[in-house]
């Protein structure tokens, strides 16, 4: 990719296949997050490790031992997981940078980076500049200018976006704080994967606590790859393994699955995207530092319907968490991974048997996304067995 959102191979817009299957090489591994992104985080006023729910009737349905689901629902504030990568990284930012003026934060976004940056530019005294494309709602749009971020609304896509935000940063006094990479640019979107982490730490924390088995199955929604790349990165991270590490497995919208559409093709490849209720998916183009451990660490990928993710919405908030389309994402793969035909097939080639322990990620609550809740209450996370934190994990500081 010559710059942000370039081309990197277009195929089209919908992949020829919806699912795509790999284990992962256990003997390929990387370097692990630094442990300090946590002991930031847990020093951040209102950090709270948000809960790990038991759904015991998704068990049932997906014909396995345990399932959890990590609701990010309730982060830092805000109603995402992603104010974890922009708080580290535009702490770095701003560490780099102590010596000389402020420089405006600015970054695109289809809705929860956006806001993230914006509301730590806020709380830190900062300005902040976001770029959005035309497909992002205009509740998300008024959500980040509430936080005081300056706003330009672009013609196009969010690829489209990610360049005129570029292009803005580029002259003296800003800063683009992006959360996808291209060459040239990968040190700060490193910095927000690394943010990242800490959801992952907390997930160990919270399977012990509740005397689980370690996941055998990881589902994460992706969009760029960034959150997918903090997967492997704690999953695959260290020395040689003892024991093999979960399945993981990437759910994106059939209208934008620009990571199946790469691993179908092994490189990485541009989608043209349409248009989607998960709208912090909709994303054409993997980054280029995400890639190479998506490459290697991913077992499998799975496009989804908008119609599988709002059912996944309801069945989710029946249950009292309150999971956005991007969020349910997650119930909708391994609903696709795990049933149906071909399903056990697809079981046996993810290593998942019956008393297999499932994690997946909801990464939005219902607030942070209109699209695709309309009638949906935005509930807090009260049934199932939650287990909020580690016992002796911090509380709100």
């Amino acid at each position: 990719m010559a710059g942000p959102g370039g081309t990197v191979g277009a195929v089209s817009l919908v992949p020829a296949m919806t699912w795509f299957v790999r284990r992962a090489d256990p003997s390929r591994t990387c370097a692990p997050a630094p442990a300090e992104v946590r002991d930031f985080h847990a020093g951040l006023p209102g950090y709270v490790p948000t809960p790990l729910t038991e759904l015991p009737s998704l068990a049932a349905e997906l014909a396995v031992g345990r399932v959890f689901v990590k609701d990010e629902s309730a982060r830092l504030g805000l109603p995402a997981f992603k104010a974890l990568g922009a708080s580290w990284a535009i702490s770095r930012v701003l560490a780099r940078r102590a010596s000389g003026p402020p420089p405006v934060l600015v970054t695109a976004t289809d809705g929860n980076h956006g806001r993230a940056v914006a509301r730590t530019a806020r709380l830190l005294g900062q300005r902040a500049h976001v770029f959005v494309p035309g497909s992002v709602h205009p509740a998300a749009v008024a959500a980040i200018e509430a936080e005081g971020a300056r706003i330009t609304r672009v013609a196009g896509t969010y690829d489209e976006a990610v360049r005129h935000a570029a292009d803005a940063a580029a002259g003296p006094g800003a800063v683009l704080v992006q959360d996808t990479a291209w060459p040239g640019y990968e040190e700060i979107p490193g910095w927000i994967v690394e943010g990242y982490s800490t959801l992952f730490t907390e997930i160990d924390a919270q399977l012990s606590a509740a005397s689980a088995e370690p996941p055998a199955l990881v589902a994460v929604p992706v969009g760029v790859g960034s959150l997918a790349q903090a997967a492997v990165t704690h999953y695959r991270g260290g020395g040689a393994r003892t024991r093999p590490g979960p399945a993981l497995l990437s759910v994106e919208p059939e209208t934008a699955a620009c990571v199946l559409a790469s691993l179908r093709q092994g490189r990485p490849v541009s989608v043209a995207t349409g248009t989607t209720s998960m709208a912090g998916l909709n994303c054409g183009t993997p980054s280029t530092l995400a890639w190479p451990l998506l490459r290697d660490g991913l077992d499998a990928a799975v496009a989804v319907t908008d119609d599988d993710s709002a059912d996944a919405v309801r069945d989710l908030a029946a249950l009292g968490v309150s999971s956005g389309p991007c969020g349910a994402a997650s119930l909708a793969g391994a609903r696709a991974a795990l049933t149906g035909d071909g399903g056990t097939g697809r079981r046996s080639a993810l290593g998942i048997g019956p008393e297999a322990t499932v994690v997946l990620l909801s990464t939005e609550g219902t607030a942070a996304n209109p699209v695709g809740t309309e009638g949906v209450e935005g509930t807090a996370s009260t049934a199932g067995t939650p287990s909020a934190r580690p016992p002796d994990g911090p509380g709100v500081l």
